[in-house]
């Protein structure tokens, strides 16, 4: 990056959470940080950690990433703070703010399946419709989406039928924003974590998370560390030539 930029990391204020390691991490590469979360003042308690913890401008708002009013006004807000120069211009999007669902298909509802698609993938897309014309208008910019192995092996992990639609949902959304993007600076990749040491597994059994690691090759789940890792890894300089890419992190429980 020739000067700095700011990351947007939505989904960032859960203690075990991938986005609030991921918010982390890019403050300490040096990114300045914006964190956005349905819980506005938890959003801006991570978001004055990181300032004083990585001495990086740092910003929190409220965000119903699922709700387009709530979405524009966060970007509203992040805008004005770009403008006083409170911020600098926003480089990167984490578009990691998610719900799952270890619901049997039958015992699903409309309601449900609703739900999970809109805060998986259409709060993917109204984020990143929200924060993209800025990028595009700096020639520079990365998209990543976070996606997960479920959407690529039907499941399989916790999440059952919406989640790996919502998720299969974002890796097309994805490659096609990559493509129609491709001249413009900026790129747009995924993530596909398989099972990871978060709360997302609300609910689950000993039983069920032993099953889970027996699954992986690599005989345990991943650490939120290695996920941001692989985010902030899009998100560089150095990435400018990967767009469109699926990167897995899922210690070979899945290889294709």
């Amino acid at each position: 990056m020739p000067t700095q930029r700011t990351a947007v990391v939505t989904g960032a204020t859960s203690e075990k959470g991938i986005g609030m390691t991921t918010a982390h991490r890019y403050a300490r590469e040096g990114w300045a940080v914006v964190v956005l979360d349905l819980d506005g003042e938890a959003a801006a308690r991570v978001a004055a950690e990181i300032a004083e913890q990585h001495g990086v401008p740092a910003f929190g708002h409220a965000v119903d990433v699922a709700d387009e009013a709530a979405v524009t006004a966060a970007q509203q807000a992040v805008a004005a703070e770009v403008d006083a120069g409170r911020l600098p211009p926003v480089g990167a999007l984490a578009n990691i703010a998610g719900i799952t669902s270890p619901v049997p298909f039958l015992d699903t509802t409309l309601e449900l399946w609703h739900r999970v698609m809109d805060v998986n993938a259409t709060g993917t897309y109204l984020v990143t419709r929200a924060f993209l014309p800025a990028m595009i208008e700096a020639g520079w910019g990365r998209i990543v989406n976070m996606s997960s192995v479920s959407a690529q092996r039907g499941g399989g992990v916790f999440g059952k039928v919406p989640y790996s639609a919502a998720k299969a949902a974002i890796l097309g959304f994805t490659k096609a924003l990559a493509r129609e993007l491709g001249s413009t600076g900026v790129t747009v990749n995924a993530v596909t974590p398989g099972a990871v040491d978060t709360n997302i597994r609300v609910g689950s059994t000993d039983e069920q998370e032993a099953a889970i690691v027996r699954d992986v090759p690599v005989g345990r789940t991943a650490t939120t560390e290695e996920v941001a890792a692989a985010i902030t890894f899009l998100s560089a300089e150095d990435s400018a030539y990967l767009t469109g890419v699926t990167l897995d992190v899922n210690g070979g429980s899945h290889m294709h």
